[in-house]
């Protein structure tokens, strides 16, 4: 079982300290505060333990405060309804007596209807191309900043394969569409629940880059202070986390510090699975 493996299943296997109440830990990583994507997908598992029989279909949260990643988090269910077709979970995440984080998880039982149609998935090239190997051969790599050679190197719970290099070198993105390829870096067990929950912990990565790839910036611009402020998802179709699925993002405004952001995620056959949004505080610092 490879160290990646390891590393995503303890992020969201936490521990149940009562009925409603749960608790997770971090990685050991040189970041200041908790990954986004991983207090969603620690909230996720702590919701998806208390419903039977439903998966979710939506998600929506607020991030009220830098999580610490040095201590645990404290997660607390309430179990706001139990219908004939929808549950719905509140969580709140609770760290040094205060919430952190707020998330609304709905369950939906399966059902058939009327009504099926989606986007079309955008023309890009696929995952292979964009090996490690296969970008080395471009002129441009061997410029590449060392935090973009870790995208490919890093050994990291979520594999990450961006499609428009060029942004990493100041090439504008005129209408702030990107693309990138996502998977979890090993297998998963066969359970949907935790691909849900291990989709949601990757949705929280480069979204807010979709606001900087119209000015030719990226987030990691240390002028910037990025932060997320909520995020919202909704799941349309099964999927598998651990194989490799399209990330297609843009940004249709920003304005007064705060940039909103949303994703379209597709299997590589073109079906659509999930739908996402997020607005960001995007910030530069002041010198």
């Amino acid at each position: 079982m490879s160290k990646s493996l390891i590393d995503l299943i303890s992020i969201l296997d936490l521990e149940q300290l009562e009925v409603n109440l749960f608790r997770g830990n971090s990685p050991k990583t040189s970041w200041q505060r908790v990954f986004g994507g991983q207090v969603i997908g620690q909230a996720m598992v702590a919701a998806c333990r208390t419903v039977e029989g439903r998966l979710p279909h939506s998600l929506h949260c607020y991030f009220i405060l830098p999580g610490d990643p040095q201590i645990p988090i404290i997660y607390q269910v309430e179990r706001l309804r139990d219908g004939k077709s929808y549950s719905t979970r509140r969580v709140t995440a609770i760290q040094h007596g205060n919430a952190i984080f707020s998330i609304m998880v709905s369950f939906h039982a399966e059902e058939e209807s009327a009504f099926d149609h989606q986007d079309k998935m955008p023309d890009v090239p696929p995952p292979e191309k964009l090996t490690a190997e296969e970008v080395a051969k471009q002129p441009m790599f061997k410029e590449m900043p060392e935090f973009i050679r870790r995208y490919y190197e890093s050994d990291r719970p979520i594999e990450l394969r961006p499609v428009e290099l060029g942004r990493y070198f100041g090439e504008r993105i005129e209408d702030g569409r990107i693309h990138v390829w996502i998977k979890t870096a090993a297998t998963l067990p066969d359970d949907p629940a935790l691909h849900m929950c291990a989709l949601a912990y990757a949705s929280d990565f480069s979204l807010l880059d979709a606001i900087m790839a119209r000015y030719g910036r990226t987030l990691f611009d240390k002028r910037m202070m990025p932060a997320s402020l909520d995020h919202a998802m909704w799941f349309h179709r099964p999927f598998r986390a651990d194989e490799w699925l399209l990330y297609a993002q843009d940004s249709p405004s920003a304005r007064s510090g705060r940039g909103l952001t949303r994703g379209s995620i597709f299997k590589p056959d073109g079906t659509l699975v999930a739908s996402v949004a997020q607005e960001g505080s995007v910030r530069e610092r002041r010198a």
